[in-house]
């Protein structure tokens, strides 16, 4: 389901909230600065991998 950005999917949709509450702050802020171009649980999962790629 798509929402129209991000503050709607977190409030919204449980499994988001949870899964971005538990990335590192960085990651929260870079994708609350792009909140109108995440719209759904797999884009925010996908820029959080993005964004989360050279923390191994």
């Amino acid at each position: 389901m798509q929402y129209p950005n991000l503050n709607v999917l977190l409030h919204s949709d449980s499994e988001a909230k949870h899964y971005f509450e538990t990335l590192p702050d960085y990651a929260r802020e870079q994708i609350s600065s792009r909140s109108n171009s995440v719209n759904s649980l797999a884009s925010l999962k996908d820029y959080a991998q993005n964004l989360l790629r050279g923390d191994d």
